[in-house]
């Protein structure tokens, strides 16, 4: 699938399934903006995709609304347009329902909806004013179909972003803009190896076997950014081997 020319944001992508989205995207032609809030980390991530492609950082906390201007104005002034969006960043605070705290439920509130809300937002008025379409994903989870232990915020805030995509069906089909989101499940990444049980346990709990790897998410969310998908939209793809269609617990 050819995205020459075409021009990419990619939120929470110094590592994991945002990472391996930009290598996708810029090895198929596209211009990326890769963001993540560690700025040493979205340096080092954008000289890599860039040894296949184009690819420029712009670090910064993707929840707030400076940063994810600077995105689009860097996109626009760097590229001349923006055609693309992953809100791919997301936070995953654990904690028990009855001593789950104000600060936390925010934070994960302001990064996971806040952050995917208000750059869909500002991606929409410079696709519109491009007058040329666009396409969008979002990053939800199988915690959003699946009740998970200690996830009860960011359970929220995944079945949120999946109502979000399809609200704005209604809002954006009129400017040629789809907006889709996935919806990985356990997934083998720099964090989720931090545990040593990780791969062990959900591949003895996941129907195919295995958990997924990157690229397994990375791949759908290629193809739905993709022209072949642009009459998909309002729509979540779910990525986790079988998981959902069984869901036993990990623990």
């Amino acid at each position: 699938m050819d995205m020459n020319g075409k021009v990419a944001i990619v939120t929470g992508a110094g590592q994991g399934i945002g990472l391996a989205i930009c290598k996708k995207l810029a090895a198929a032609g596209a211009n990326v903006i890769l963001n993540d809030i560690d700025e040493e980390l979205a340096i080092q991530a954008a000289n890599d995709v860039a040894q296949t492609g184009t690819c420029i950082a712009v670090p910064g906390d993707s929840s707030s609304l400076n940063v994810i201007q600077q995105l689009v104005d860097k996109a626009v002034s760097q590229f001349g347009k923006l055609d693309i969006i992953v809100a791919n960043a997301g936070i995953t605070l654990f904690g028990d329902f009855l001593s789950y705290t104000p600060d936390a439920f925010y934070r994960v509130m302001q990064v996971n909806l806040g952050g995917t809300f208000f750059l869909a937002q500002a991606a929409a008025k410079q696709m519109k004013q491009q007058a040329d379409g666009g396409t969008m994903v979002f990053m939800s989870s199988v915690t959003g179909h699946q009740a998970h232990q200690n996830l009860g915020a960011y359970g929220m805030t995944k079945a949120a972003i999946e109502m979000l995509a399809k609200n704005l069906v209604i809002e954006l089909s009129q400017y040629r803009i789809n907006v889709n989101t996935v919806a990985p499940g356990a997934t083998l990444t720099e964090r989720t190896l931090e545990d040593k049980d990780y791969e062990k346990t959900w591949s003895r709990i996941t129907p195919m076997g295995r958990p997924a790897i990157v690229d397994d998410i990375a791949n759908a969310a290629f193809f739905l950014v993709s022209d072949e998908a642009k009459h998909i939209t309002g729509q979540t793809l779910i990525i986790d081997g079988g998981w959902t269609s069984v869901s036993p617990s990990p623990y």
